[in-house]
């Protein structure tokens, strides 16, 4: 099969290899990316935000390179893979006449060319969305025990990737429901599921934490036609720039005259609508269509094949689009080619090195940053840091980890933009300012766990709640060291008002939270003047720092 393919394909596939390998080492991480680097400092089956794949990739490439390429290596490679697959997708004999045409299409795809090199969840999800796909291909035309358990466990590293890639797997079962009745495939479905048992049971472990982030705590706002639906369309076009109306049409003028064709169709507009309803209540980020890149490029690429005006255009077009995005791919890089935009690859090794100047060796303390943690520890060959989060931010990996206990007791820098004391400031180039003062023998719970019945209760009421607080760590900690406040919100969790009160022990004669013991208290929500109150939750500050994020949201009436 892999002999087939023309010397002209390889010439241009290891040309894209290479700049994506001299592109990943020249370019700094940007924010996920040291995320993920720092998820793959301590392997385990999932993750706060992702299932494990991501963080794997950065494993692997850190066994081969140091630096950036040590993220980014895995990406390129499985980025020039995929192309093969992309390729074997197309069974058009003519196919071996347009190669060029081919690798144009592919390259002018914005997101498709990025994740040629940032290591990010979607670089996997591409990757065994076309590895799903091309056995499927397979598996219509040949129904074998092979390749019922490799389309198991394709669908298995799919969902190990992101938890977006459930649309692909349900999209092209619902192309093909007599699959329902197929004993190969029910065996597929057996084989994803014992490959994914070990992220099932980490979930059960971690109180299903992804899950719950995903589905009811991820920031949200008021909904907007011109951020959320209208720039969900946007998006649709960003995906494929220029060359986005002959790629639509081609989708249009596709008939599903095969079950294969049939499943790209369904993927494609399936992810599409799925999008779309879901931008009336969120903004739909950039990448989360990118699944559609995969069905898109067989579709539109045979259609080229047939219509002489779409390869035209389409390849004129993605000539203007590959030289654009060729520009910005240097600009990524070398910033002044951008003039006064900086992006995210941007003076990132430059202020960790200065603020490390400044810290030496102490551990560094990034108030609600799960960006600037990893990053800052990237840059500065692994120093310890922890992202303290309040009632302002959002839980994230550092919630969940053991980062915390490597600070604890510790001397350490302490960096926030809400500190007025600082001791010590740097300004980024682009006017970011990073404020930061010295804390010795720092403490900090915020594991600590307040517990409440889930049931919604009336705002201003004289009702006594019952408050059990869960102490996961080792040591007993004194009451005194706690204050504790009822942070209200709105309908969208965003704080409106944080009111401290005093909890009242059950048994009198409590003055510390026992070690990996519950301790229980009542109290009564303080009163509020504040409208449009939609949840509460319960939080505490220890010694001195801002609230955490302690209780869940409760709904109020």
């Amino acid at each position: 099969m892999l002999s087939k393919i023309p010397k002209q394909f390889y010439f241009f596939l290891t040309a894209i290899f290479i700049l994506n390998v001299i592109q990943s080492s020249f370019t700094q991480l940007i924010f996920d990316e040291a995320y993920y680097w720092y998820y793959s400092q301590n392997m385990a089956w999932g993750y706060f935000d992702h299932p494990p794949m991501v963080a794997f990739l950065v494993k692997i490439s850190s066994f081969f390179f140091n630096g950036e390429l040590g993220v980014r290596f895995m990406s390129c490679v499985l980025s020039t893979i995929n192309i093969v697959l992309l390729w074997l997708m197309i069974d058009n004999p003519k196919k071996n006449d347009y190669i060029k045409h081919f690798f144009v299409l592919i390259f002018s795809m914005t997101l498709l060319n990025a994740y040629g090199f940032f290591t990010l969840p979607d670089t996997p999800l591409l990757f065994f969305t076309s590895c799903f796909l091309l056995t499927y291909k397979y598996f219509i035309k040949n129904q074998t025990l092979a390749l019922s358990v490799l389309l198991g466990i394709f669908m298995a590293a799919l969902m190990y990737s992101k938890y977006h890639a459930v649309l692909v797997i349900f999209f092209v079962l619902l192309s093909n429901l007599k699959l329902i009745r197929n004993k190969y495939a029910w065996l597929s479905v057996v084989v994803a599921l014992i490959c994914y048992a070990p992220h099932f049971y980490w979930l059960f472990e971690n109180d299903l934490v992804s899950i719950k982030y995903h589905l009811y705590e991820r920031p949200n706002g008021a909904y907007s036609f011109e951020k959320y639906t209208l720039g969900f369309f946007v998006n649709l076009v960003a995906v494929f720039g220029l060359t986005f109306p002959f790629i639509y049409k081609a989708l249009f003028k596709t008939k599903s005259n095969n079950l294969f064709n049939k499943a790209l169709i369904y993927l494609t507009y399936g992810v599409i609508l799925f999008f779309f309803v879901s931008s009336f209540n969120r903004r739909v980020q950039t990448q989360w269509i990118i699944i559609i890149c995969i069905p898109l490029v067989v579709i539109a690429f045979n259609y080229m094949l047939h219509n002489k005006q779409a390869l035209t255009w389409i390849f004129r077009l993605g000539i203007i689009n590959t030289v654009i995005i060729l520009y910005l791919r240097v600009g990524l890089a070398y910033q002044p080619l951008l003039f006064t935009f900086y992006y995210e690859t941007h003076g990132n090794k430059e202020w960790a090195t200065a603020i490390k100047d400044e810290v030496g060796n102490r551990p560094v303390v990034f108030e609600n940053s799960y960006r600037n943690a990893p990053m800052y520890s990237f840059y500065t060959n692994g120093t310890p840091t922890f992202s303290l989060n309040n009632f302002m931010y959002r839980k994230n990996q550092y919630s969940i980890d053991n980062s915390e206990e490597k600070i604890r007791n510790k001397d350490v820098a302490y960096v926030s933009k809400y500190s007025k004391d600082n001791t010590f400031t740097y300004t980024r180039e682009d006017g970011g300012i990073y404020k930061g003062k010295y804390i010795p023998n720092f403490q900090s719970y915020r594991k600590l766990e307040c517990i409440l019945k889930d049931n919604a209760l009336l705002l201003n009421s004289d009702e006594n709640i019952e408050l059990k607080i869960y102490n996961p760590y080792k040591e007993t900690i004194d009451l005194t060291k706690l204050k504790f406040a009822v942070t209200y919100m709105d309908d969208y969790k965003i704080p409106k008002e944080t009111l401290a009160f005093v909890p009242e022990p059950t048994d009198p004669k409590t003055t510390a939270l026992t070690q990996k013991d519950t301790t229980h208290f009542n109290f009564k929500l303080p009163k509020t003047n504040k409208e449009n109150i939609g949840y509460f939750r319960v939080v505490i500050s220890e010694n001195n720092l801002l609230y955490g994020l302690n209780g869940k949201p409760i709904p109020i009436k």
